[in-house]
């Protein structure tokens, strides 16, 4: 009898927790999506998106494929704003590219950048042939993610890898000597 009381009295107690969980999500909803409804977020096929893996200046440049359900290019993507702010002066430019379903724009990817105040230049490339633009790429790539081209007019690399900030210090100096 005692064992009925106690499951009772846990189905009570957890029920309640549920409850009000429920009841806080549409509230913080509401105010991602307040923050989210002035951001303007650039949409490419990738016969637009190619120019951003060509370019032949004085920059080096940093690209990071992402999506906001990979769990390790979120953990990745504040190395990539560290890297970021360190080098704004020293010619290197990194651009996120997500890799977010279109369907996901509006409720995630827009929410998730204002959220984290994402200060690197976010575009999203929605080429549904990606068995085609993938070897365009790298032609190695398997098409995973995370996944990293640096390059300048001197050099070419392509990482399909996670990296920590070090790493990615590391990988971007070479380019600046």
């Amino acid at each position: 009898m005692n064992i009925r009381i106690l499951l009772i009295l846990c189905v009570f107690v957890f029920g309640c927790k549920n409850e009000n969980k429920t009841e806080e999500l549409p509230v913080v909803a509401e105010k991602v999506n307040d923050q989210s409804e002035d951001y303007n977020l650039e949409v490419y096929n990738f016969e637009e998106f190619e120019k951003f893996i060509n370019l032949s200046d004085d920059t080096t440049y940093v690209v990071n494929f992402w999506a906001t359900w990979c769990a390790p290019c979120i953990k990745e993507l504040p190395y990539f704003e560290q890297l970021n702010d360190r080098y704004q002066d020293k010619k290197v430019k990194v651009l996120l590219v997500s890799l977010d379903f279109p369907k996901l724009y509006e409720k995630k990817l827009i929410p998730y950048i204002t959220k984290h105040k994402l200060k690197s230049k976010v575009i999203a490339l929605n080429d549904p042939d990606s068995n085609s633009w993938i070897p365009k790429v790298n032609e190695n790539w398997s098409g995973a993610i995370p996944a990293t081209l640096i390059y300048n007019k001197n050099k070419r690399q392509f990482y399909e890898q996670s990296f920590n900030y070090d790493e990615l210090k590391t990988e971007v100096e070479q380019f600046l000597k």
